[in-house]
């Protein structure tokens, strides 16, 4: 079996017959033409792994061959050889897309090199990072036997998130392996949760950061230090989500990653409300109650961020001035735009941007988006379009010239459910699958985070027999009615509402325009 076939181009070519010696030795199997011309007719006949094209030739030139070979094979790489080191050939070729640029004389190993990289890459890719996740199992494993921190879970949940977008692209059993570790890690996590919630809840003085905590220890230092600051919270994203989004923005800006911790239940009506009012659910329903919604109401439940950003600034005695936008599509976004300077002689601006809960939800209800994001990879991978392709990238332009703290976060994560448990309760139980409260709930209590005292967890009790109980790893709540259909139209969707790593362990960014150093 051949290493990969070749195609080298060179007027000299008979010069090079002991580097193309040392490349079939390789295992490669290698044509050769003297000229542009006859190149171009091989290509025309047979099919190539890589092109190797000399830059100075009789007849057609390297670049002009290149150019005809780039309309006929787009998606071959080509190398381009020459003696000639001048800068406005070196971008000429850059800007033709060539694969690499070598200089002469080459040697062998510059060459292998190059095939490396250009042929082989993707495998080596792949092998490496089995490798790398093969050793480091064992060490997740231990780690999660041990009696972990907030914050080492915050790591560990990075690690688990590296190697699933590094092993991405392999149908290895690693993958399989990994999938495993991480139920493991969530299970494990929910203990975490249950152990020390209720800790986090009545002393937030030693607690990790979390929801209500986002103005108070984020964006009011930054404007007590004359900073201009743009908070944008992306619903419903994923730290995954977010990596794939951060290469997009990695050359204008300067880029700090850390994460927080969501409130429960993990949904905006509860986590979203509380990073806008710097309260606890049942705290904003208590000082304002016109601002919450019960959850058997049928109002809205986050028509009032903008109300609660202004009593949160007041109570905090803080006089800068804000604006506040909610972008549900393009039209939107491009109002921002046009009044990005009047928007931008405030010291705080907020963005709620929808599109990734939106796709979650139309993921759920659409079977042509949920085989569009089939997977965990496709699912990144949409998003990542999205931010490609819509203002939403326009604005981070804009942003890369002016000077401004740009926080990223979001009110809370999403993770892919798989397991059905079993839930009983009236007709006034809430429709979500991660969480549910309610009078009279039944359920196995081994498989939920129950709460039977909502208010020592500052959420709101409408009546005195209110429960909570919250989905642990991927598990979701169905019915016992209708129970098959249920359980065949949800699994593998993405829900939040429930402690899972995905949906409590979510993005806080900070970004700084790299012109403004």
């Amino acid at each position: 079996m051949t290493n990969g076939r070749l195609l080298w181009v060179d007027d000299e070519i008979e010069m090079l017959r002991p580097h193309i010696l040392f490349l079939e030795k390789k295992g490669y199997e290698i044509d050769t033409a003297t000229n542009g011309a006859d190149a171009i007719d091989l290509c025309r006949e047979s099919s190539f792994d890589l092109i190797l094209l000399d830059e100075n030739m009789p007849g057609l030139s390297g670049l002009e061959t290149l150019m005809q070979l780039k309309e006929l094979t787009p998606n071959v790489p080509v190398v381009m050889v020459t003696k000639n080191e001048e800068e406005d050939l070196m971008e000429q070729a850059i800007g033709s897309k060539i694969a690499d640029y070598l200089i002469k004389p080459v040697n062998p190993n510059q060459i292998l090199l190059t095939l490396k990289k250009n042929i082989h890459a993707k495998e080596l890719v792949q092998e490496v990072a089995q490798t790398g996740y093969r050793q480091d199992f064992a060490r997740i494993g231990m780690q999660l036997s041990e009696n972990l921190t907030a914050e080492d879970w915050k790591e560990l949940y990075k690690k688990l998130v590296f190697w699933e977008m590094e092993l991405a692209t392999t149908d290895s059993a690693m993958n399989g392996m990994l999938q495993m570790q991480k139920e493991e890690a969530n299970l494990t996590f929910a203990k975490f949760v249950r152990k020390n919630y209720e800790e986090w809840i009545t002393n937030p003085d030693a607690r990790p950061l979390m929801s209500p905590d986002i103005f108070k220890r984020c964006v009011f230092p930054r404007l007590s230090a004359g900073r201009k600051v743009l908070l944008l919270v992306l619903d419903n994203c994923r730290f995954d989500q977010w990596r794939m989004l951060s290469a997009e923005l990695s050359d204008d800006f300067d880029i700090e990653e850390n994460l927080y911790y969501s409130i429960l239940p993990t949904a905006t009506q509860y986590a979203r409300n509380a990073i806008f009012a710097g309260l606890m659910p049942l705290q904003i329903k208590e000082m304002y109650p016109d601002l919450w919604v019960d959850e058997e109401e049928d109002e809205g439940k986050n028509l009032n961020e903008e109300e609660l950003i202004r009593q949160q600034l007041a109570r905090y005695r803080r006089r800068e001035t804000f604006t506040y936008h909610k972008v549900n599509d393009s039209g939107a976004m491009d109002k921002i735009l046009g009044g990005f300077s009047a928007m931008a002689a405030h010291p705080l601006n907020v963005l709620v941007i929808n599109f990734i809960d939106i796709l979650s939800h139309a993921r759920t209800e659409s079977k042509m988006v949920r085989e569009l994001a089939g997977s965990e990879s496709a699912y990144r991978s949409i998003t990542l379009s999205w931010f490609r392709h819509t203002p939403i990238k326009d604005l981070f332009r804009r942003l890369a010239s002016e000077d401004f703290d740009i926080l990223i976060t979001t009110d809370h994560g999403s993770i892919r459910v798989n397991t059905p448990t079993k839930v009983v309760g009236d007709r006034n139980v809430n429709t979500n699958l991660r969480y549910k409260l309610g009078k009279n709930l039944s359920y196995n209590p081994k498989e939920v985070y129950e709460v039977k005292q909502p208010k020592k967890l500052l959420l709101p009790q409408p009546n005195l027999s209110t429960a909570y109980i919250f989905a642990t790893g991927a598990r979701f709540f169905a019915y016992p009615n209708n129970y098959n259909y249920y359980v065949q139209y949800y699994k593998d969707t993405f829900q939040h509402g429930g402690i899972s790593m995905e949906e409590m362990l979510i993005p806080l960014i900070s970004l700084k325009a790299k012109g403004n150093r």
